[in-house]
């Protein structure tokens, strides 16, 4: 286990497999999870997203990611990151995010056009292989 530190190379080849986050955020004192589809790029993950994930970041910007790949039940690594959320209010990034986000996961460029773009500076990431 290494824990502590920013994105490693070896965390950021993990981030790019085609797999899904559940995004942790908190607001009045209570925390809540949710599926997010992401893409990383040197320590900042952006996902795009609505309703209660983007409230709970607008009034409270500390997030977490947890991240885990299985095989046939089985887990074969988990990464958890820590960092500070921002809502980004720019189309133009906007549009890019969803574009890559969109193609790492299959679905059409256009899909989730009503989302907003989050990122996610990462302050500190841990992983597991097993």
């Amino acid at each position: 286990r290494k824990a502590g530190m920013s994105v490693t190379p070896e965390i950021a080849d993990l981030l790019d497999e085609r797999v899904m986050a559940h995004l942790a955020t908190c607001r009045d004192g209570r925390p809540h999870a949710a599926p997010v589809w992401f893409v990383h790029d040197d320590g900042v993950v952006e996902l795009i997203t609505t309703g209660r994930k983007l409230a709970n970041v607008r009034a409270n910007p500390r997030v977490a990611l947890s991240i885990q790949k299985d095989t046939d039940g089985e887990t074969e690594w988990t990464v958890t990151l820590l960092g500070t959320a921002e809502v980004v209010e720019d189309e133009a990034a906007t549009h890019e995010a969803r574009r890559r986000i969109n193609r790492k996961y299959g679905a059409p460029e256009d899909a989730y056009s009503d989302n907003a773009l989050v990122r996610v500076s990462v302050g500190t990431a841990t992983h597991e292989t097993y």
